[in-house]
């Protein structure tokens, strides 16, 4: 079949959707997809990255003269470089605080800065030793920065002096795992915030997020596998994208003047008909006592499209914070209720304050009852603070036992009312024999927590960016819910001792699921990789040989995003209640300042060299950074990525091709989806429609 690029797939869907759709539905489950979709649609002022300024100040805010963004993919992980240059516009020497939303899974590692002619680079040290010394530092007038983890929110770096007029600039490094879902990977720059910070509103101004000269990126992909296009959502019009090989791209976008409250997504679609797979990036050096390594499992299991009515739950978010996007959200909602399958049933519950079941109990889609919810959700007003736990428990009211029931969450906001504690939030959905599917708008969310209220459900969670390709992320949705999905999944690794790998992987493997791990290893030999699970009630067991090398040195960054990932476990056991919160706190920041990550127990100092001296801070960053940057000099010189697969083609881990967005891959035939392949079912009609409706609200949201 030939690859049709994005924009035709969303063309031929459309059309075939306006010719299929009389009145084939399915699934409530298009409520929760458009819903988050069609808040990420709405046209709001937002918040953004930028300078703050404590309210009532006398000085002129400090000027962004220019920010540049480097971003390289390569083998599993992205590096991001970012570089941005303040002027003090004032007659006095001033302190610079930037803040910009926290990528998710990010493992912040190095901080510099330049001023005047001295670059000074930093220190993970414990958190509340960093802000003493940097005080100390800046009382005495000494060049110092601080960069820290205000909880789940956000990166903040204090950099102090920033002399009067003249100019000051910071640079930052941080990691990230990239997943590929059904062939698409995802990359995305976060600038955009959320606006669920109260009390930081109430205190600073609004921020300074205007670059007064130039804002770039660079984007290079280096991708093992084929790559049949890249896209930047948003950009298409300064985007000029180089295509240097297969599977080696390079992006290069520039503006004058912009605004940093847009967020920035990069696309990549793997060619069609790439296998199933398993691949292994380890790091290993030779005084090494351990190794670590990264595994990315593709599975390309023969998982079929599901066919029966089911009950669903949809769960929205009306609190005060979700003012400006209610009116779309329940646009959207109205559409799929109006189209909907008597073999469904559906319930609707709001939440702020307070819970209400809008419904009234289970609804089936009768022409009257379609039209008295289309008046109540027509009503809807928004309020109050956000009373979660209140919304989830009404949700889990009125269950039928003989009917699978999933839930569909959507928020863009945090618990700030009633119950918050994460481990009731564990137990609460652990007590029920559903699936959670929670979607969360902005950069500002509380992932953690949905995190945790999906994994204990065997559901699963994502995020939505307002530079989000609306249309893919509804195809991804669509693809995974609608098709059967592994049980009772178990991963295990023999022939090589491994020990601190990442904890308990989800019991449930969904349909384009790719599978991120991390661990470590004893010494270099041969390995078998077991997966076994069920599927369609049979046991399925699913394996492969390869070597964990003596020594590999190509990718030194791998330990920090091995670290990462130990720190985002103990967070998860601390909300789910099976670790005491003073064990974890202890633990992750023994992890912070082992591997030099700031987190919630770590800060980076930056220090001149005498500085760290005269504290007695050791410099272990600093040895960690030469090395990394060693090996990210070898790698950018080379013309490919390494292919990193272990499976062997004619013994491949699993059985089938991987699954792609568009048609084919993993069985089942994909469901359509606007790649060719058969007639669009029911529910691919239904998003499709959804799609078109919200076509004129996409229209209306202005790009910068």
């Amino acid at each position: 079949m030939k690859t049709q690029s994005f924009q035709s797939t969303i063309k031929t869907g459309l059309s075939r959707t306006l010719s299929i759709l009389s009145n084939q539905c399915r699934s409530l489950f298009s409520l929760g997809f458009i819903a988050c979709l069609g808040m990420a649609l709405s046209g709001t002022a937002v918040q953004a990255a930028g300078v703050l300024t404590p309210k009532g100040s006398p000085h002129e805010p400090i000027r962004i003269v220019d920010h540049h963004v480097k971003v390289t993919l390569n083998n599993g992980f992205a590096q991001t470089e970012v570089t941005q240059t303040f002027f003090n516009p004032n007659p006095e020497d001033l302190e610079a605080v930037y803040r910009f939303p926290l990528p998710t899974s990010a493992s912040l590692s190095e901080v510099t800065l330049t001023i005047g002619e001295r670059e000074i680079a930093g220190e993970v040290i414990e958190k509340g030793q960093a802000e003493t010394i940097y005080e100390n530092e800046k009382q005495n007038g000494n060049d110092a920065g601080l960069g820290a983890k205000n909880g789940y929110q956000a990166y903040e770096f204090r950099v102090h002096p920033v002399k009067a007029q003249d100019q000051t600039r910071i640079r930052i490094v941080y990691y990230q795992p990239i997943k590929i879902d059904t062939g698409i990977g995802r990359y995305l720059y976060p600038l955009e915030e959320g606006g669920t910070e109260e009390v930081a509103s109430s205190f600073w101004n609004p921020v300074n997020d205007q670059v007064e000269g130039s804002f770039s990126a660079e984007i290079e992909l280096k991708s093992a596998w084929p790559v049949s296009e890249v896209r930047v959502p948003g950009y298409e019009n300064d985007a000029v994208t180089e295509k240097l090989d297969d599977g080696h791209y390079r992006i290069h976008l520039d503006r004058q003047g912009q605004p940093l409250n847009r967020d920035l997504v990069v696309y990549y679609r793997l060619a069609d008909d790439l296998p199933g797979r398993v691949e292994v990036i380890p790091f290993r050096d030779a005084d090494s006592t351990a190794g670590t390594f990264m595994m990315v499992v593709t599975p390309g299991i023969d998982l079929q499209p599901l066919q029966h009515g089911a009950d669903y739950v949809f769960v929205l978010d009306t609190s005060g914070s979700m003012a400006s996007k209610l009116h779309t959200l329940t646009d959207g909602v109205a559409r799929v209720i109006g189209k909907m399958s008597i073999e469904d049933r559906y319930r609707i519950v709001t939440f702020s304050s307070q819970a209400s079941d809008l419904t009234g109990g289970w609804q089936e889609a009768s022409p009257e009852n379609v039209q008295r919810t289309l008046n109540q959700i027509g009503n809807l007003q928004t309020n109050g603070s956000t009373n979660l736990y209140e919304g989830l428990s009404m949700a889990m009211e009125k269950l039928d036992d003989d009917r699978a029931t999933s839930v569909v969450l959507v928020t863009d906001g945090v618990a700030n009312q009633g119950i918050v504690d994460p481990v009731k939030f564990h137990q609460l959905s652990k007590s029920h024999d559903i699936r959670i599917f929670g979607f969360l708008l902005g950069n500002s969310a509380h992932w953690p927590l949905m995190r945790t209220i999906c994994d204990s459900s065997g559901g699963f969670y994502a995020g939505v960016s307002n530079a989000d390709d609306i249309m893919g992320q509804i195809l991804q949705a669509k693809s995974k819910v609608l098709h059967e999905c592994l049980h009772d999944a178990e991963f295990s690794i023999k022939g090589v001792k491994t020990f601190n790998t990442t904890g308990k992987l989800p019991g449930k493997i969904y349909r384009g699921q790719q599978l991120v791990m991390f661990g470590q290893y004893d010494r270099g030999g041969e390995a078998e990789l077991v997966l076994k699970a069920r599927l369609t009630g049979e046991d399925k067991t699913y394996r492969t040989k390869f070597t964990f090398p003596d020594v590999d040195t190509e990718n030194p960054e791998i330990e920090r995003l091995w670290a990462l990932d130990q720190i985002e476990q103990l967070e998860l056991q601390a909300n789910s209640g099976q670790l005491p919160d003073g064990e974890s706190r202890q633990a992750i920041r023994d992890l912070g300042l082992q591997y030099q990550l700031v987190t919630d127990e770590t800060s980076m100092l930056v220090l001149a060299d005498e500085g760290f001296e005269r504290h007695g801070i050791e410099r272990r960053n600093l040895q960690r950074t030469q090395r990394e940057h060693s090996a990210q000099s070898a790698r950018a010189n080379a013309p490919v990525a390494v292919n990193r697969r272990v499976d062997q083609e004619s013994q491949p881990f699993t059985p089938s091709r991987a699954p792609r967005l568009g048609g084919g891959g993993g069985g089942g035939g994909g469901g359509g989806g606007g790649g060719g392949g058969g007639a669009l079912p029911p529910f691919a009609a239904i998003l499709m429609a959804l799609f078109a409706g919200l076509a004129s609200l996409l229209g209306r949201k202005k790009l910068a």
